[in-house]
């Protein structure tokens, strides 16, 4: 069912339309519709929090889609902007619609995963508002919430019991749960069922490179965009039931008393959870305190392990990094990134503890390929090609052995930019994608000039991301450089900068140092 409404009285033209579980009125901003913070599931409150999501009771009345849903419980951190007058809560697992006026004509669906280290971010920062996209691709697109910090990334259940479960991996289950929403319903909207792109930056980046080995996931997207994923960031249970038992030291909560944390106020669990994020990678730099689990169950392998063993869902790929991704941790002093001599060196500790098959050589090998490795310049290099660069050729030299595949590099950045020593940092692509430029407050982007540059390269981003979502081929047909597909003999990386490059293996001799076996932590 769709219902125009109109008329100058009632303000903004307005279109209902009829989810399965009910109506919601979406509205008009130019010539796109917005229907915002509708539930794909169900509050995860009480007895249901730390539990799968399930479906939200069904509505007969129009639900107003003018405002975003609730953001997922977390922190306040500076290095992720948030609307301070955005509310908070748990019944945050809500999806937004941007897409043209439904005419009968099935259009290519893109999904977004924000990012936020697992632990912070919402669908409704202002960088991810979706109009200009769809206006320019004609495509509907979606963003969403899902469970965050302790509340989606804890796994607590090495202390399930009969009496109580505690599930694993709620934040990917809530992903699952929104695609699966995106599969019943986004026809209604526009949008064609068969062709969906999901794409994703940081740990949104990185649940898509896990999502594409996790068997409950296929079929749910059709193609994939990996930007910045941390691909090698996903833990086992032992390391994960560690984090869990320090998580009831923090709230001094008794393991006989775990089954509190149903009725505990979401506020304390945030706080609790917020120590362990600035914990846990100061304690062992190179780790987070929660993300996905290896727990045999939702996620049966490590993501880049099943890569490598080919057994990724067969779509097309487009998969890459910044240039200089590290250099933005730094900036924000956040642990979240080892950022100094003493941080690598005890990161690469730690993976030789965790790797007790990893070479002192080989360790030896990759930080000779880094000059200055124990200066600031070397550092950020390491760091970054541990945290995302090498990820991200791993997954992407497995990947295409079976299935279209395309890596960049993001090189771009503003005078301002450049001057700061940011550089290409990390998400410092995102509003190229969405060109939504602007939205920080301030925003320094552009104060030493730039904007022309700038914009003319996120036409480009754009036109490619866009070009993959419909017809899986990031081929601009504006006259830019061909994006050849990589594969490990060609290894052809497209540099994204004033000027697009494709070259050939651009990182060879880091590349070849670190070597062809994915290292991280277990």
């Amino acid at each position: 069912m769709e219902v125009l409404e109109t008329g100058a009285a009632r303000g903004p033209e307005t279109l209902v339309v009829e989810t399965d579980r009910g109506p919601v009125r979406g509205y008009a901003d130019g010539p796109v519709f917005a229907w915002k913070g509708i539930p794909y599931a169900a509050a995860p409150t009480g007895e249901r929090r730390f539990r799968s999501p399930v479906p939200p009771d069904a509505w007969s009345e129009v639900r107003d889609g003018a405002a975003f849903g609730a953001m997922a419980p977390q922190g306040h951190d500076n290095s992720v902007p948030l609307d301070p007058s955005m509310r908070i809560g748990e019944d945050c697992l809500t999806v937004n619609v941007w897409a043209p006026r439904p005419d009968g004509t099935p259009r290519p669906v893109m999904v977004w995963i924000h990012g936020g280290a697992y632990c912070l971010g919402s669908s409704a920062q202002p960088i991810y508002d979706g109009r200009l996209l769809v206006e320019r691709g004609d495509v509907v697109l979606v963003t969403f919430n899902y469970r965050l910090g302790a509340l989606g990334f804890l796994d607590l259940s090495s202390f399930s019991t009969a009496e109580r479960t505690f599930e694993s991996n709620l934040g990917l289950r809530d992903q699952i749960a929104a695609l699966e929403w995106v599969r019943a319903n986004i026809a209604v909207f526009g949008g064609d069922p068969e062709e969906v792109t999901l794409f994703g930056e940081s740990s949104g980046g990185g649940a898509i490179t896990t999502l594409m080995t996790v068997p409950r996931a296929e079929g749910l997207f059709h193609r994939a965009i990996a930007q910045s994923p941390p691909a090698t960031s996903v833990y086992g249970a032992e390391r994960a039931a560690t984090v869990a038992r320090r998580f009831l030291e923090i709230l001094e909560v008794p393991v006989t008393r775990v089954a509190d944390l149903a009725g505990m106020p979401a506020e304390r669990l945030v706080q609790a959870g917020d120590v362990l994020v600035d914990e846990v990678p100061t304690r062992v730099p190179g780790t987070l305190a929660m993300a996905p689990v290896v727990d045999r169950d939702l996620v049966p392998h490590y993501p880049v392990a099943a890569f490598q063993k080919g057994r990724s869902h067969r779509i097309p790929l487009i998969i890459g990094s910044n240039r200089d991704e590290a250099s933005i941790f730094k900036f924000m002093r956040s642990p979240l990134l080892p950022v100094s001599p003493d941080a690598v060196q005890r990161m690469f500790a730690g993976l030789a503890e965790d790797n007790p098959g990893l070479s002192p050589v080989r360790l030896a090998q990759i930080a000779a390929a880094y000059p200055g490795s124990t200066k600031p310049r070397g550092v950020l290099a390491l760091s970054r090609d541990a945290a995302f660069r090498m990820p991200a050729l791993w997954v992407a030299d497995a990947h295409s052995r079976h299935s279209p595949t395309w890596v960049y590099r993001f090189d771009h950045s503003t005078p301002m930019l450049r001057a700061a020593r940011v550089g290409a940092g990390h998400a410092t692509e995102l509003p190229y994608v969405f060109g939504n430029f602007g939205t920080l407050d301030p925003d320094p982007t552009f104060w030493l000039g730039g904007r022309k540059g700038a914009i003319e390269v996120s036409g480009r981003v754009q036109r490619r991301w866009l070009a993959f979502a419909r017809y899986a081929v990031p081929a601009a047909l504006d006259g830019s450089k061909h994006w050849a597909a990589y594969t490990e003999e060609n290894r052809s990386t497209l540099l994204i900068d004033g000027r697009d490059r494709l070259v050939s293996d651009p990182d060879r001799d880091m590349r070849i140092a670190w070597g062809s076996e994915a290292m991280g932590f277990s």
